[in-house]
C-alpha cells in the first residue's frame, strides 16, 4: 500500500525559476547525487517533457523507470505518476507545487507517494522517504539558488 508524504523548502528565488530548474531534466545528474542518468523519452508539442527515463541509486533504493509528466499552464504544479511498475516500484506519484513568497521568493512543496515492489518496514520506509524528500528539496534550492543568486 502506498504512502503519501509531503514536505515543503523555501527558495530564494521565483516561481519561473524553480519551475525551469524543476524540468530541466537532463541536468538532474549534475545537482541530484541519486540520479545516475535521465533522459527524456518524449515531449508535448510546447517543449516540457512528457515521458522522462531515470536511473536512480540512493542507497536504499536503485531503480530505472520512466515517469509520465503533467504541467499546470502557469507551471505551478508539476506532477507524475510511474508509466509502468518497475524493478522497486509497483506505483509512483507525485508533485511539485510551487507558490510565490514575498517579492521574490517560492515555497515548493514536495509531494510522494511510492508503493514499492519489495517489502519494507514501516520504520525503515519512513526514514527513507524523509531521507529521500529532504535531499531532493535541499538540492534543488541548492541548485536554483546557485543559478539564480539575488542580486
Amino acid at each position: 500500500m502506498a504512502d503519501s508524504s509531503t514536505q515543503s523548502i523555501e527558495i530564494d528565488a521565483t516561481p519561473a525559476q524553480v519551475a525551469a530548474v524543476i524540468c530541466d531534466f537532463a541536468r538532474y545528474p549534475e545537482w541530484t547525487t541519486a540520479m545516475k542518468s535521465v533522459e527524456v523519452v518524449e515531449e508535448y508539442e510546447d517543449g516540457y517533457a512528457s515521458q522522462v527515463r531515470f536511473v536512480i541509486d540512493a542507497g536504499v533504493l536503485v531503480d530505472e523507470y520512466t515517469l509520465q509528466y503533467e504541467y499546470a499552464e502557469d507551471i505551478s504544479r508539476i506532477e507524475w505518476h510511474l508509466v509502468a511498475p518497475s524493478k522497486m516500484q509497483k506505483t509512483q506519484n507525485g508533485s511539485y507545487d510551487i507558490e510565490p513568497v514575498g517579492e521574490r521568493g517560492s515555497e515548493v512543496t514536495y509531494t510522494l507517494e511510492v508503493d514499492l515492489a519489495v517489502g519494507m518496514l514501516g520504520m525503515f520506509r519512513k526514514k527513507a522517504e524523509k531521507m529521500i524528500m529532504d535531499a531532493a528539496l535541499k538540492q534543488l534550492k541548492g541548485r536554483v539558488e546557485t543559478l539564480y543568486p539575488r542580486a
